[in-house]
């Protein structure tokens, strides 16, 4: 199983090795992404009792290969190439759409790779990294072709994350602020600030990554629909408030820190990834180890009741 790990993170591995700059955090600005994805991977795989045949750990291998020929070739032309050819497609968003195929590509390697070692079973076996690359790739394809306010469904919600923002700035007394759509007017110890929020800042990407990743995760767990739906329910309550608390954050550097524009775009673009990605990697591994524990009881309480009965 390691050599199959190791064979899905050499994309990855070399991408970090040769390109390390480009692994931000930020919202479409780097392949931050990739760690967590290739995290999801490695956490569903190690301990998976399966013997991989060699043959079809070799035949992975050339997959691996043509990924890492994408990744070397983004600065060899390709990236020119596809700003080239954006406009021909009506995309709005740049840097959503350049990165968008990077994730596209990824999860196509994921799914392919994982369906030469393990068949139709991938699904079941290792889902999270797959669907969470391919639902990033969704995301910044609506964010390349619909920014900002364009896609009203997304942006519905946002006003009244505004309004719960402005709320607990006012009910704590962090300084002033007031709502007006999805516009927010801060006033705190630097002067006035007005703070525009759009669907990817307000964290509604972060909602639809981690209904797939969670529904793919839940999926493969063998227990009752009942807690499947409780823990789906939690991790919706905490993806919500990781939003709020995003927000908030956000509100809190112009009210305390700095309402300089660009100081105040470093914070932004990574202030909502390096909350969310740990908040559901660090999730699904207690849902994870609270099954493992309460399977584990359960199959020792049947242990010591066959114990009893052959007594």
């Amino acid at each position: 199983m390691i050599i199959a790990i190791a064979i899905l993170a050499s994309p990855i591995m070399f991408a970090l090795a040769v390109y390390p700059d480009t692994f931000s955090l930020g919202w479409n600005q780097g392949r931050g992404g990739f760690l967590f994805a290739l995290a999801f991977i490695a956490a569903e795989l190690i301990g998976v009792k399966l013997e991989i045949p060699k043959k079809r750990l070799i035949a992975a291998i050339p997959l691996a290969g043509a990924t890492i020929v994408y990744l070397a070739s983004i600065e060899f032309g390709l990236k020119n190439y596809l700003a080239a050819i954006a406009p021909q497609f009506h995309v709005l968003l740049l840097d959503s759409w350049g990165w968008m195929w990077d994730f596209i590509i990824l999860a196509i390697f994921f799914m392919a790779t994982l369906t030469v070692l393990f068949g139709k079973r991938w699904i079941r076996i290792s889902p999270a990294g797959p669907i969470y690359t391919a639902g990033t790739a969704i995301i910044l394809s609506l964010d390349a072709f619909f920014p900002y306010d364009t896609l009203g469904p997304l942006q519905y919600v946002v006003p009244y994350l505004v309004k719960l923002d402005v709320f607990l700035i006012t009910i704590f007394h962090l300084g002033v602020a007031s709502a007006h759509g999805n516009i927010m007017f801060l006033n705190g110890d630097h002067g006035p600030f007005a703070l525009q929020v759009f669907w990817p800042s307000a964290g509604v990407h972060s909602m639809i990554i981690y209904s797939l990743v969670m529904m793919a995760f839940l999926l493969k767990m063998n227990i009752k629909r009942n807690r499947k739906a409780v823990y789906f329910a939690i991790g919706v309550i905490g993806t919500i408030g990781v939003n709020v608390i995003r927000i908030l954050s956000l509100s809190l550097f112009v009210l305390k820190i700095s309402t300089n524009v660009n100081e105040f775009q470093s914070f932004h673009g990574i202030a909502g990834e390096i909350m969310f990605l740990p908040w559901i990697f660090i999730f699904l591994l207690i849902v994870t180890y609270v099954e493992t524990k309460r399977l584990k009881k359960n199959e020792l309480e049947v242990a010591k009741y066959e114990h009893g009965k052959n007594q």
